[in-house]
């Protein structure tokens, strides 16, 4: 071989060496400089909920104290409730994560009740359920991929029924054959976030009569805490209600029962209110 093409091989291969060395201790460098992301654990809250099920974001933190972005390699995540595995869903893969900042991941996980507990009125007496999440997520940096574990446990606020009373009602267009009464309604979320209420209907009994029948149509979403007012006109024919024409004629106390349903969510809840109510002229 030529002196001359053996030095330029020697050039190459001492250039590539010193390229090779130098790649290394960037490496080096880029591995010493990295500061490790910290992910913690920072909520779990319902962003929606019914009588038939609700939706649980549990939210973990991640901390990225570099001076670049990252983002999500790889997720794998499960979520149980009252030890059973229910549908989770997860941060999208490749989700940017912001540099020398605080990133938040949300994994929802729709929780049916039915498929919890055999009766869901049953579950909606509870207070509380348990939950369990696991898994891991992969979060692509610099000098790889690194995993952070997702393990967590608590519990969540069950849905409660809304309560529903009446309050006095009011008679009015009495005659010979019947009167009208308009019966106020209170119904009240006891929850600490809103509930749709598809409607409430039922039987009503005034003094043991059965009298006819009651319904809201529906209520719409009642936001937490809140008192939602009706009033609810009814046609009373004495004939078939004797027992309370007394109190409807001239005012006074009867006992009212109403036996019917709440619907929120598609889930049907019996509904058995009665009360000893003064009749109002």
């Amino acid at each position: 071989m030529p002196m001359k093409k053996t030095r330029s091989l020697l050039v190459l291969a001492t250039v590539a060496l010193a390229l090779l060395a130098g790649c290394a201790s960037l490496q080096r460098m880029a591995k010493n400089a990295f500061k490790k992301p910290r992910l913690t654990f920072k909520s779990a809250r319902l962003s929606q909920a019914s009588l038939s099920d609700a939706t649980v974001d549990l939210t973990y933190q991640l901390e990225n104290p570099n001076p670049l972005g990252l983002s999500l390699a790889s997720i794998d995540y499960a979520f149980f409730v009252e030890d059973k595995q229910v549908v989770a869903g997860t941060p999208p893969k490749g989700l940017n994560i912001a540099a020398r900042g605080k990133s938040d991941l949300v994994f929802p996980a729709n929780v049916k009740f039915a498929d919890i507990v055999p009766v869901v009125q049953t579950f909606l007496n509870k207070d509380t359920a348990r939950y369990k999440a696991q898994g891991s997520v992969g979060i692509q940096t610099p000098i790889g991929v690194l995993r952070f574990p997702l393990e967590h446990e608590g519990v969540f606020e069950v849905p409660k029924v809304p309560q529903v009373q009446f309050e006095s009602p009011r008679v009015s267009n009495v005659t010979l054959q019947g009167a009208t009464v308009e019966f106020p309604l209170v119904v009240k979320n006891r929850n600490s976030f809103p509930l749709p209420v598809g409607g409430i209907s039922g039987a009503l009994k005034v003094a043991g009569a059965s009298v006819g029948t009651l319904s809201t149509g529906d209520l719409g979403l009642l936001e937490a805490g809140s008192t939602r007012q009706l009033t609810l006109p009814l046609n009373i024919n004495f004939l078939r209600a004797a027992s309370a024409a007394t109190a409807l004629r001239s005012g006074g106390n009867a006992q009212v029962k109403l036996e019917g349903q709440l619907v929120s969510g598609g889930q049907n809840v019996p509904l058995d209110v009665s009360q000893l109510l003064n009749f109002r002229r």
